[in-house]
């Protein structure tokens, strides 16, 4: 979890290792619409700890399912504006494959499984939740 801007160069640079032959990265950006609504920015909230701890154990899961050399993943909290990245998610691996897989295990548990609240803000003036995480609840987008 971060308040900060997301760097992806800083982010993929502490995936280099002399083992690892491929790297997969996510980046999840914030978009100007959803849902036929005209979005202007999103505000995310999270309970920190929580987050933290299931975040890490996504990590380490998908460090035992898949043959990864290393795996980070971040989320923006606070409000961010259209273009701004929201998330990251990034896997070095021996093979590609397992880099795929493994990222997008990763982005996907993450979105189901990490207690993390969207507020959409939308051109109308109106805002609202949407898409709201809670541990061992599934969500969809």
């Amino acid at each position: 979890m971060s308040t900060d801007t997301i760097d992806p160069g800083e982010l993929k640079a502490a995936l280099l290792a002399d083992r690892a032959g491929a790297c997969v990265c996510f980046e999840g950006w914030v978009r100007d619409h959803n849902d036929g609504e005209a979005v202007t920015a999103l505000e995310y909230e999270s309970h920190a700890p929580t987050a933290v701890k299931e975040g890490r154990r996504i990590l380490a899961e998908a460090g035992q399912r898949f043959d990864i050399v290393t795996a980070r993943c971040v989320h923006r909290v606070g409000r961010l504006d259209i273009g701004d990245c929201a998330v990251w998610v990034g896997v070095s691996a021996g093979h590609r494959g397992a880099a795929f897989e493994a990222c997008r295990y990763i982005i996907d548990e993450t979105k189901q499984r990490v207690p993390i609240w969207k507020k959409e803000h939308y051109t109308s003036g109106v805002s609202g939740w949407v898409n709201c995480a809670t541990p061992g609840v599934s969500s969809h987008e």
